[in-house]
């Protein structure tokens, strides 16, 4: 074998350092790609009631951010706010998520939604279990968002209709019904809307009982008993959710079959609750969150609505009303308690 000339000798060297310092590069790319950056986020959550009631919500939405890769107190930080029922308290509590400078805010239901959309027009908002977000005006299309706004949607075709013909199943012989709602929420008019065109076409008469505050409960109860009901609406609201025992209580006082939107109401004792799956909802906020995390602009990523509904009877308060329940129902629930 002919011996190399140092001309050789040093070409090899040339080569082989050069090869070296490619890995090296290529190491340390991947190195700088797989380590996190060091970014600890903030995020700011606007609340509806309290942490107690609304914990399966929150769990469910921490379930979203570790789904994505967040984990909170190591590299996102949630600031809580939380409205307690009180709908005044929203303006002040988005304002103050906004004076801490969060990277994005999630906000339970409309009040909050459009609360934190006022206090902001550039920090991204996710709305999780919003109700009509276009007719409330959060959005101008569900499509296309376009602004600072995206998320979930609650309301969905036919919903009402479909708790109103559930509860037709489960007492086949009423004929009026009262429906509780809270007319200062935006979102209640388009419930009630669907309600009314639904309660039309099943032959309903439909009686609208407005609660707007705390103190004014027993006596919209008395007006309830007045008009002499078959059996009991109540619309989805936050205020309704964190007074759901009083609210069981009276139905129960006064034998009305009731159908509920959360499921908490039938833990409570209620009869039945139909309505979109709202821990799903916002576990799904944790993948609008990631998304914006890393860059998104959230008037490009359009709104979804509800895919996923639950339906949950008591059959132990069916008995104590006298109701059968039919096959059909029990096929179709998720869920009965015994």
């Amino acid at each position: 074998m002919r011996p190399r000339t140092g001309a050789e000798t040093w070409r090899s060297i040339v080569h082989l350092g050069t090869a070296a310092l490619a890995v090296v590069c290529f190491a340390l790319s991947l190195a700088a790609t797989a380590q996190p950056t060091g970014k600890v986020f903030q995020i700011g959550y606007l609340g509806n009631s309290t942490p107690s009631v609304e914990a399966a919500l929150v769990e469910g939405f921490r379930q979203g951010l570790r789904e994505n890769g967040y984990v909170e107190g190591k590299n996102v930080i949630v600031h809580y706010q939380w409205a307690d029922g009180r709908m005044d308290a929203f303006p002040v509590l988005a304002a103050e998520l906004v004076r801490l400078k969060v990277d994005v805010i999630v906000a339970s239901g409309t009040p909050g939604s459009l609360a934190a959309q006022r206090a902001t027009k550039t920090i991204p908002i996710v709305v999780a279990a919003v109700g009509d977000a276009v007719a409330v005006g959060l959005v101008p299309s569900l499509a296309r968002p376009g602004g600072n706004v995206t998320g979930l949607s609650a309301m969905a075709p036919e919903l009402e209709g479909k708790r109103l013909q559930m509860l037709t199943e489960l007492v086949p012989k009423i004929r009026r019904v009262s429906v509780l709602m809270n007319p200062t929420n935006p979102f209640t008019a388009a419930v009630w809307k669907e309600t009314q065109a639904a309660g039309a076409k099943l032959g309903l008469t439909l009686h609208a009982a407005e609660v707007q505050t705390v103190d004014a409960f027993e006596g919209v109860f008395a007006a309830i008993v007045k008009t002499k009901p078959d059996a009991l609406v109540v619309i989805p609201e936050r205020l309704f959710l964190s007074h759901r025992k009083r609210i069981v209580a009276f139905a129960a006082q006064h034998r009305l079959p009731a159908m509920y939107s959360f499921p908490e109401f039938v833990d409570e004792g209620g009869l039945v609750v139909y309505g979109p799956n709202f821990v799903d909802m916002f576990r799904r906020a944790g993948w609008y969150v990631d998304r914006i995390l890393k860059g998104t602009n959230p008037g490009d990523l359009p709104m979804e609505q509800p895919t996923r509904f639950t339906l949950v009877i008591n059959s132990k308060t069916a008995k104590t009303l006298g109701l059968t329940i039919s096959p059909s129902l029990l096929l179709r629930a998720d869920k009965i308690i015994e």
